[in-house]
């Protein structure tokens, strides 16, 4: 009897009792986010070089005034649509008052006066619309003039900023309030977890106040890349960096240590590159351009742009949208702040 339970207990484990164990060891979540990673990394490359490696028109929304009901000038349009592959929204403006506050409104990013018949035409872009844009059309419509026989005169009504030469700084600023934002909030639950729900909400907004003026700081007073008009451009990052902190929060209370997953996804793999700060969203995959608009990094970088560069302007889309992940966010942490990793036990008061 001895000899058989001797040999009883000698089996070796079999596969599900080897890999239990192999998942009680360190070694398992270390795997885990070794092929995480991996991923990561080949989803961030992808992502970005499909939004921005080859940037391609695809819809460009432009106003008409003049002469282009005439054929030259309906030549003229076909032949600059040909040549972009891409579908040129015309929209028609009895005068060029008219067409150009399209543009400050950003509803058009070109204006085509088409003038004597047809036979010439004045190309007016706006470089701060998109820089990718302008140069584009800019580069595209006297050539498709000198096929068509128009003779083509380009302006630049709204130029970008001496500091800011290809119109990518605002992207810049408004990347390092969004990946800073959430960093923040990463940071204060590792070195913070007994800050109370309140007290973490506070903390973020301080941190999100803070951080977006050493931002607007330093890119304008510092660097004087851009002119920026402080108070609003100040705001606006720091909405960005409190939106994007309390979404990380509110992904940390709903899904505790993997919550850096949808924070990166939202905002990076997919918020970033639809954003139309580094390629405006004329020349985005049509999906993304309209996806970004919803997204907090399109939303800062929509609201920097009309700050900096179409004052009196401003609209109330994208504050709303900012606006709106920060409220969503505060209010599902709030609501299940009991599964927020952290906290503290409040202690009875002795008399």
């Amino acid at each position: 009897m001895a000899d058989m339970s001797h040999d009883a207990h000698a089996q070796p484990p079999t596969r599900g009792q080897r890999w239990s164990e192999f998942r009680q060891t360190a070694w398992w979540p270390a795997l885990v986010l070794v092929l995480i990673l991996a991923a990561a990394a080949g989803l961030f490359a992808g992502s970005y070089t499909y939004s921005m490696a080859d940037p391609t028109p695809r819809s460009i929304p432009t106003a008409v005034v003049g002469s282009y009901e005439q054929a030259r000038g309906q030549a003229f349009l076909d032949g600059l649509e040909k040549a972009l592959n891409a579908s040129v929204k015309v929209h028609v403006y009895d005068s060029v008052a008219g067409a150009r506050q399209a543009m400050d409104e950003q509803e058009v990013f070109a204006i085509f006066d088409i003038r004597d018949d047809g036979r010439t035409a004045v190309l007016d872009l706006s470089g701060a619309s998109g820089a990718s844009v302008a140069e584009v059309l800019a580069d595209t419509a006297p050539a498709v003039g000198k096929e068509t026989g128009v003779e083509v005169t380009v302006r630049d009504l709204n130029p970008l900023q001496e500091g800011d030469p290809r119109g990518l700084a605002i992207f810049y600023i408004s990347l390092a309030a969004v990946i800073v934002g959430f960093v923040g909030a990463i940071q204060l639950s590792v070195h913070a977890r007994s800050l109370t729900p309140f007290e973490r909400i506070l903390f973020t907004l301080a941190y999100a106040l803070l951080g977006g003026f050493a931002i607007a700081a330093t890119v304008d007073w510092l660097l004087g890349a851009l002119d920026l008009p402080f108070v609003e451009s100040w705001l606006i990052l720091a909405l960005t960096l409190f939106a994007s902190g309390m979404v990380f929060t509110m992904f940390n209370t709903l899904f505790g240590r993997w919550a850096m997953l949808p924070t990166w996804g939202l905002m990076i793999l997919l918020g970033n590159p639809s954003s139309g700060g580094a390629v405006s969203w004329p020349l985005l995959p049509s999906p993304l351009g309209e996806i970004g608009k919803w997204l907090p990094p399109g939303a800062s970088v929509n609201a920097q742009h009309t700050a900096v560069y179409f004052q009196g302007h401003q609209h109330a889309f994208p504050f709303l949208v900012l606006g709106g992940w920060a409220l969503l966010s505060c209010v599902v942490f709030w609501i299940w702040r009991h599964r927020h990793p952290g906290g503290r036990e409040r202690r009875p008061t002795h008399t």
